[in-house]
């Protein structure tokens, strides 16, 4: 990207970035990251920071590391990361860069970890979760010290490795950080470091019996990797003196810089990982990629293209002023790339049959269509029109009103890249409309009238013979009161016709039934 790209689209990320790069030269380049836990499927949250991590990377010349935080066997699993992988290569991202975990790290982790221990800067605390939480004290309340917070470095790492070899049962004892019981940031009052799980890892099987907390890891793997600007959602501004303690008491040699930016928050939307878990274990969606969902995964089953969702990310922006953007900014996204870049075809969602009785049963009109309005690179297809047509039964109004401008009985209405129609009789089985008959008027292709008329209405139509069912799928994005309830509304599957000739395979947006 050149600088005066840059200049427009400039945000105060960017100015400290260039500040580091360009005035203090405390980086020759930089490298940033995308740090998911691979807990769950990646949201439209998510690709804000993928665009954001790998395109400030992209546009100073620097790199991005996708590096999975798997450390918690108990919730992550090996599906979450293909998944993710795929769907930041998907959006655009990462194709050509190694993949990070931080299980990788775990060994130099725990010689950080025993280096705090022998500086009397970490203790194993022998207390239960329940009172430890109790001991912690609240914004006007001081914590209160814990009686094993003085145990000695030899102790404390007998009991670190005991820890690691599993010689303890789970929530026996925990690694805290020595910092201050009465800092007025919650975050520094002696925090956990490591928890014991015995559990399965991914990656690493059983070899390990102990797992870092996120506040412990994440920095480490940071300055491991060699990462300068670490982005990171607001929520983890009060961390990030936490963040610094670790750096600077671990002895890495270089350290990141957190920066802090407001998260995506979508109106009409789930971006809660646990609770879109619960909406898929509760059995409301079909799962992770549910369309109705705002998962990447979601997002592309319901046709959403990458390119809609980035250009989204970049129109946002990025502020520490957190805000709730509206649903319908992503939509005209959407519609946008769809309208410039999708090929058009014919749709009748609800099949109403029509007769042209001035066509006999075996004649046939060839009529050329472009596949898209606007572009004729897209090239044009046949649309053969026959004696038994297809119409929506929505473009038909036996009573019609004032301003209609459909079919209706004796008025006429012109078939798309076709002829004026006109109906002169409605077949019907009791109330029910089964049935058009109409005729063409002759010399009405191109968009000619007929003799002293001008006909405004225009409405899609089939062939019934040269036409394919497949499924639609109509979706609901604004719901007044969201609840868990609305989700019944936001799927609704219908069979429909589209002018493809049946020798043609056309593969719907989504590939399962809701």
């Amino acid at each position: 990207m050149s600088q005066k790209e840059l200049q427009k689209t400039k945000n105060f990320i960017n100015q400290i970035i260039e500040n580091d790069l360009y005035n203090q030269k405390t980086h020759t380049k930089i490298k940033t990251r995308f740090p998911p836990e691979p807990n769950g499927f990646l949201h439209i949250g998510h690709a804000k920071s993928i665009c954001l991590n790998f395109k400030l990377a992209s546009n100073y010349g620097g790199t991005c590391n996708l590096r999975f935080d798997d450390t918690n066997p108990i919730t992550e699993n090996s599906e979450y990361v293909e998944s993710i992988k795929e769907d930041v290569r998907w959006l655009g991202f990462g194709e050509n860069e190694a993949i990070h975990y931080t299980s990788d790290y775990f060994e130099q982790l725990y010689g950080f970890a025993c280096k705090l221990i022998k500086d009397e800067k970490a203790y194993v605390d022998t207390q239960t979760y329940e009172i430890i939480k109790s001991q912690r004290g609240t914004l006007t309340i001081p914590g209160i010290d814990s009686p094993f917070r003085n145990r000695t470095a030899i102790e404390n790492l007998s009991l670190f490795e005991k820890m690691k070899n599993g010689e303890f049962q789970e929530g026996s004892h925990v690694l805290r950080a020595k910092i201050d019981m009465t800092s007025p940031n919650l975050n520094m009052r002696d925090p956990t470091l490591y928890r014991i799980r015995k559990v399965n890892h991914h990656r690493t099987g059983e070899k390990w019996c102990i797992y870092p907390t996120y506040d412990f890891s994440h920095c480490l793997s940071d300055a491991i990797e060699g990462v300068t600007h670490s982005i990171c959602t607001l929520e983890f501004e009060d961390h990030r003196p936490l963040y610094d303690w670790v750096i600077d008491n671990s002895g890495v040699q270089k350290k990141p810089k957190q920066i802090e930016f407001s998260r995506l928050d979508l109106n009409y939307s789930i971006t809660s990982k646990r609770k879109l878990l619960s909406l898929i274990k509760e059995n409301h969606v079909e799962g992770w990629d549910d369309p109705r969902l705002p998962t990447i995964k979601g997002m592309r089953r319901r046709g959403y293209p990458p390119e809609a969702i980035v250009k989204f990310c970049d129109l946002i922006g990025v502020t520490k002023k957190q805000a709730t953007i509206d649903f319908s900014q992503l939509e005209n996204c959407v519609r946008e790339n769809l309208d410039k870049n999708t090929p058009r075809t014919m749709v009748v969602a609800q099949p109403l049959k029509i007769i042209i009785e001035n066509l006999e049963p075996s004649e046939e009109i060839v009529i050329n269509a472009p596949n898209h309005p606007k572009d004729l690179s897209f090239g044009s297809r046949n649309l053969i029109l026959k004696r038994e047509l297809f119409i929506d039964k929505n473009d038909f109004m036996e009573t019609p009103t004032k301003k209609y401008r459909r079919l209706s009985i004796g008025k006429e209405v012109r078939l798309r890249y076709g002829f004026v129609i006109r109906c002169s009789e409605v077949i019907k089985e009791g109330n029910e409309i089964k049935e058009l008959r109409c005729e063409y008027i002759k010399d009405t292709l191109n968009g000619k009238n007929p003799p002293g008329k001008k006909v405004k209405g225009i409405i899609h139509w089939i062939s019934a013979e040269n036409s394919q069912s497949i499924s639609l799928r109509a979706f609901c994005s604004r719901i007044v009161n969201p609840s868990l309830e609305f989700l019944s509304l936001f799927a609704n599957l219908k069979s429909f016709l589209f002018d493809a000739p049946k020798d043609k395979v056309v593969m719907p947006l989504a590939n399962k039934n809701l």
